[in-house]
């Protein structure tokens, strides 16, 4: 019985790489029941994403969820997915292709890039053995997650070690932990909102929803909704922004017990009853549009808001593949390959690297 995975062949004189890891959620493999039953199964018995103890949850989960939810759940996934697949896939594919090229116009040395879902496919195991079989004996994991938490970036991390676990020539880890108050983040949510608001005018209210954890997760020390807030307050500086200019709530609630508040459906629902004019909705926590974000917001909360009342509605897109998110992607990962790449830097991107220093101390300054 083998305890560990083949390796891949390797010969003396085979040139070492750096391999980057983009790492996002997971998706099925199919708008149906049928694809949603197991992924929704490998989802939810992750103890990160749902803390009830194993004996009940399983009663649970395999007695009530994954007999009702897989069929609504596809015909919620039915609505938005895409000819070339579901929307978080076929925009992480981009992403992922998009930085390989940016980072070879930098990096001078060996690398590789490749993604990997948590849950589904393309599995973690997939990526890491396309890393390892082109001699990768670095690994930086690149959550695509810039809020940290214990649900998402560390479920990610997880995925990475179980593989680990098997693996017999383990190569050199590092991870990028969190990246919500980053210049270069901040600057690509705001370019994106300001061209949206170039081509359609500003809104009388942004809701800037993230996606929702239990509140118990904040009391036991998870930093996610203090980072979402701050998120939050450096994108409402960069558009220079009042304080009744914007809100910030939390989506997607699951259960009964109580989560992250204010919830975005209640403040869609206030919103609408005030009967406010126009209101623009974005979600800052997620790097490309997905099933909560095109079905929930921009098609749920729609409902929600214009049914009480309110008027002119829009959803912003994710950043997808926005250049200037690529371009943030880029320094981020750079940041992070230092002693582990050759980068080949040019006057211009010197400065913009420095500016990006002043602004992220400045933005630290402010927090503390």
């Amino acid at each position: 019985m083998a305890y560990y995975n083949a390796e891949p062949k390797y010969e003396h004189g085979d040139q070492l790489k750096v391999g980057i890891l983009l790492a996002n959620l997971g998706t099925p493999d199919a708008p149906t029941a049928q694809a949603l039953r197991p992924y929704l199964r490998q989802f939810l018995s992750d103890t990160r994403v749902v803390e009830i103890p194993r004996a009940i949850w399983w009663f649970i989960l395999n007695g009530i969820i994954l007999v009702i939810r897989p069929k609504k759940s596809a015909e919620k996934y039915a609505q938005v997915w895409l000819k070339e697949g579901s929307p978080l896939l076929v925009h992480a594919q981009k992403q992922t292709t998009l930085l390989r090229g940016f980072l070879g116009q930098k990096i001078k040395s060996p690398f590789a890039v490749e993604l990997g879902m948590s849950y589904g496919n393309p599995s973690m195991q997939s990526a890491i053995d396309k890393l390892k079989a082109q001699h990768c004996d670095r690994i930086l994991v690149f959550p695509l997650y810039p809020q940290y938490a214990a649900s998402s970036t560390a479920s990610a991390m997880d995925a990475v070690f179980r593989v680990l676990l098997k693996t017999r020539n383990q190569p050199a880890i590092r991870s990028i932990r969190n990246y919500n108050d980053h210049p270069a983040y901040i600057a690509a949510l705001a370019s994106s909102v300001r061209e949206h608001w170039r081509i359609n005018g500003k809104p009388s209210k942004l809701v800037m929803s993230f996606h929702g954890v239990p509140k118990v997760h904040l009391t036991s020390g998870d930093p996610y909704h203090c980072q979402c807030h701050k998120t939050g307050r450096l994108l409402a500086e960069a558009l220079e922004l009042g304080k009744d200019e914007y809100l910030i709530a939390f989506q997607s609630r699951f259960g009964k017990q109580e989560w992250l508040k204010p919830y975005l459906a209640g403040i869609l629902e206030d919103l609408g009853k005030a009967k406010t004019k126009r209101i623009d909705v974005i979600c800052p926590g997620f790097s490309s549009d997905c099933l909560e974000t095109l079905e929930e917001i921009a098609m749920e909360g729609k409902h929600i808001f214009q049914s009480n009342g309110g008027g002119e509605y829009n959803y912003i897109p994710a950043l997808n593949e926005n250049e200037a998110w690529i371009h943030a992607m880029t320094a981020i990962a750079l940041e992070n390959l230092q002693g582990w790449v050759s980068t080949e830097w040019d006057s211009d991107l010197v400065k913009k690297s420095n500016e990006m220093t002043k602004l992220r101390a400045q933005a630290l300054g402010a927090n503390q």
